[in-house]
């Protein structure tokens, strides 16, 4: 009977998606941040999640609102990282700066190996009086090399390459959203950064040999 509900309790982390949430914290030592020029105006910046100490991004996933035909569009709406500790997927933590407001989570996406390093941002362009959407999708390349693409939509384009972590993975997510405008013209997700942090550095446990007087 153990051994049943230690599978049943695998296949829900795998298909359902619970992971342990509201584990992330705001406060986390971190060595850079990753930007991209091409993130929308609108907005604001909403605080900063963080993975548990000693935990990398090893996947995502993102909110997306459908295409609404003549109704207001949103496209990318939020963006959940998962929190993974030397590559052991058997628990991991989600955590996101803000989760958006419309739209569905799409299942996660994880690196075959290794941690998310950088990340490429998919906007439209300011559309006038015509419906904006601003953020519509993301990539994110692997330590490992491989690149995950989210399940946004396909107005705009890719912007440039961020910057990559170098020691270590992203461990961090700051999301620039804007609120509910009423009868106005929603967006949503705009701009994103993350944070990188180093992996801890291995502490020798061999004893110096003592020093002997002649």
């Amino acid at each position: 009977m153990e051994s049943l509900l230690r599978a049943l309790a695998v296949l829900a982390v795998m298909f359902l998606g619970l992971f342990q949430q509201g584990a992330g914290v705001t406060s986390r030592p971190y060595t850079s941040v990753l930007t991209v020029p091409n993130g929308q105006r609108w907005g604001t910046w909403r605080e900063p999640e963080m993975c548990p100490d000693q935990f990398f991004a090893v996947g995502f996933s993102t909110r997306v609102e459908s295409r609404q035909g003549k109704g207001d569009d949103t496209a990318l709406n939020g963006i959940r990282l998962i929190c993974g500790k030397d590559e052991d997927h058997n628990f991991m933590y989600t955590v996101e700066s803000h989760p958006g407001f419309w739209g569905e989570w799409s299942n996660p996406q994880y690196c075959p190996s290794g941690v998310l390093t950088s990340f490429q941002l998919r906007v439209e362009g300011s559309q006038g009086r015509k419906d904006d959407t601003a953020a519509n999708n993301i990539k994110f390349r692997c330590s490992s090399s491989p690149l995950l693409e989210g399940s946004g939509l396909d107005w705009g384009g890719y912007g440039g390459w961020s910057q990559v972590c170098v020691n270590g993975g992203i461990c961090g997510i700051e999301t620039k959203v804007e609120d509910r405008q009423g009868r106005g013209d929603d967006t949503a997700l705009n701009d994103v950064r993350f944070r990188c942090c180093d992996r801890a550095q291995q502490v020798s446990s061999l004893v110096p040999s003592p020093v002997i007087d002649r």
